[in-house]
């Protein structure tokens, strides 16, 4: 666990450690801050418990992974029939992953985008699993806000109370809100879920807070209305010009106001470089309104502490990421180059290189293009050179690319607007359609591994390839090692046109010269917008081209007839593929052993 980490640990459970069961107000005006405070324990205690389970399901989950690995190592048909053991699901825990944990919110729909015009995106639907998360959280808030409030008694009291339990619960929520929006959140890594899960939950957790907020100025002007409803008004007006506290508070809500009507998806996608600067102005403000206005508060202080150092710690590691990653040998340079289909390959030379593992991404900041915007992109290759660190590359076809130490790295990018745009016109422009730049990149975030399962499907959408490249390559390698499980591979690619084999080929040409590569992998290329059928011709039996798109279920109906071991089906691209995966993935996932990745970006 790296030191980010435990800070970040650690001022997430500020709240919990605060809240000492030996701590008792003794003076009456104490009392609801006492309620208040039990409220904020109900609600560590809560998070402890999740991520407790969380934490003991992955345990579990990587023990069982590690066990298949290791007892499926050795080569040859005698040790291929053992993996039969591994095909059968477990009845109840198939029933349970099709109907809740990989299950959409309805019948199919979850990450295919909303759109009401091709510009203009409001979002997608969460899964089962997420939406019981969500619900259960707003409904425990709920209930935290309401419980122990005298509702029928005296107005001004339970007025007085409730606007200080809205406003306690929701400083409480910026804790989780904050741990959860940071690139470098813990609990990514710690629990295996991904970063565009927790995103989705700080959204909404965002929300909850902008909503306590809101009610805790409401009940604050009822308050003062009921006690006098002939100056009540006035008396608001005069409190906010003439007392900091109820200043501070006003701008506060105002704040978290304005974030809120600026965060729907329809306003982030169409403007996402002004959203995310708006966003980040109108957080800093509401922190410092935040601090001034709790000012002789000293417990609710202690709340918004740990958010300010959840906030500062996030931002640091961001900074040490970049200067650790960039500043070194000379600085990180990025050869950027235009390709057919409106793509750029960019090669990026690090100075300072860390282990390449499969399913990582990074943040690339290109101040000749993007100023000190940063964009996440997953890594599509790399060139490694020996543990001894000899500057020769060696060719990416030896077996023990895992290890080693990464001098440089590819990335293949879609033109799509702003960022994007420029890079490519840019790389268009230039002389050999491509140039050379000083570039920065944070990370690298997050790793995955299949080499416990027997059968892997990999899906790749378009620029999608660009997660699925590394595991073919990775998965390649350690079979020609004896070091995996894995005895089945299946790349299957969906692309528009065959100029889009431009992206990866000289990639592809070195994994097809892996040592025993016939004997694993096998490649799927569907052309969906072909110009004529002699396009579409199949260079071997292991590597066939087909036109149109994939019926992906009978796809999946025929690796499932010869399956080997578990089976992983993965999948990055469009959010129509993804859904039609993840509905034949449930419809099959009772009959053999078989769990479903989905890789998406989404912000």
């Amino acid at each position: 666990m790296t030191f980010t980490s435990k800070a970040l640990l650690v001022a997430a459970a500020l709240p919990l450690a605060l809240a000492d069961g030996d701590w008792e107000p003794t003076a009456a005006d104490y009392a609801a801050w006492a309620e208040n405070w039990n409220m904020c324990k109900y609600t560590a205690w809560t998070w402890a418990a999740i991520v407790g389970v969380m934490l003991v399901y992955r345990w579990t989950t990587e023990l069982l992974h590690h066990i298949r690995r290791i007892a499926n190592l050795n080569h040859g048909t005698s040790s291929d029939s053992k993996q039969k053991y591994f095909t059968i699901p477990d009845e109840r825990w198939a029933s349970f992953k099709r109907n809740f944990i990989v299950a959409p919110l309805l019948r199919k729909r979850h990450n295919r985008e909303f759109k009401l015009s091709a510009a203009m995106n409001v979002g997608t639907l969460p899964g089962r699993a997420q939406t019981f998360f969500l619900v259960g959280y707003l409904v425990m808030n709920a209930v935290t806000c309401a419980m122990h409030i005298n509702w029928h008694g005296d107005t001004l009291t339970w007025l007085g109370d409730a606007c200080d339990r809205t406003g306690t619960l929701s400083v409480l929520n910026m804790i989780p809100l904050f741990v959860l929006a940071g690139r470098n959140n813990p609990l990514i890594w710690l629990l295996g879920i991904s970063f565009d899960t927790y995103n989705m939950i700080h959204r909404w957790i965002g929300r909850i807070v902008v909503l306590e907020a809101v009610l805790h100025g409401a009940f604050w002007m009822a308050e003062e209305v009921v006690e006098d409803p002939e100056k009540g008004w006035a008396a608001i007006k005069g409190a906010m010009a003439a007392s900091p506290m109820i200043l501070t508070g006003t701008i506060g809500v105002c704040a978290f106001i304005a974030i809120l009507l600026q965060s729907p998806s329809i306003v982030r996608h169409a403007f996402y470089e002004t959203f995310l600067h708006v966003h980040i102005i109108l957080v800093i403000t509401s922190l410092v309104v935040l601090w001034m206005h709790l000012e002789g508060l000293p417990h609710q202080k202690q709340l918004l502490l740990p958010v300010i150092i959840c906030w500062a710690i996030e931002r640091f590691a961001r900074i040490w990421s970049l200067v650790r990653r960039n500043i070194g040998r000379g600085v990180t340079k990025a050869e950027v180059e235009a390709l057919p289909g409106d793509a750029v390959r960019i090669t990026l030379r690090v100075a300072n290189p860390w282990k390449f593992r499969p399913g990582q991404h990074v943040y690339m900041y290109m101040p000749s293009v993007g100023l000190w915007t940063s964009h996440p992109f997953s890594l599509a290759w790399s060139q490694e050179v020996d543990r001894l660190g000899s500057e020769k590359s060696l060719p990416s076809a030896r077996q023990d690319v895992l290890g080693t130490r990464t001098t440089s790295m590819s990335l293949i990018i879609r033109r799509r607007t702003g960022f994007t745009d420029t890079m490519f016109a840019k790389a268009e422009r230039s002389p050999g359609g491509k140039f050379m730049t000083t570039a920065y990149v944070e990370g690298p975030y997050g790793s995955q591994s299949f080499q416990s399962y027997g059968t892997v499907m990999l899906f790749a959408a378009g620029v999608g390839i660009t997660h699925q490249v590394p595991h073919v390559r990775d998965l390649v390698a350690a079979y020609a090692n004896g070091t995996c499980a894995t005895r089945k591979v299946t790349l299957v690619w969906i692309i528009q046109s065959p100029e889009h084999l431009e992206w990866i080929r000289p990639w592809m040409t070195q994994i097809l010269g892996m040592e025993k590569r016939r004997d694993i992998l096998k490649i799927l290329l569907f052309i969906t917008r072909p110009r004529s059928t002699k396009e579409i011709h199949s260079p071997s039996s292991s590597v066939q081209m087909f036109p149109g798109k994939p019926d992906v279920g009978a796809l999946i109906d025929k690796e499932q007839a010869q399956q080997v071991g578990a089976m992983a089906v993965s999948c990055c691209g469009t959010g129509s593929m993804s859904d039609d995966l993840r509905r034949a993935m449930r419809e099959r996932c009772e009959k053999t052993e078989m769990d479903f990745f989905e890789e998406a970006f989404s912000w």
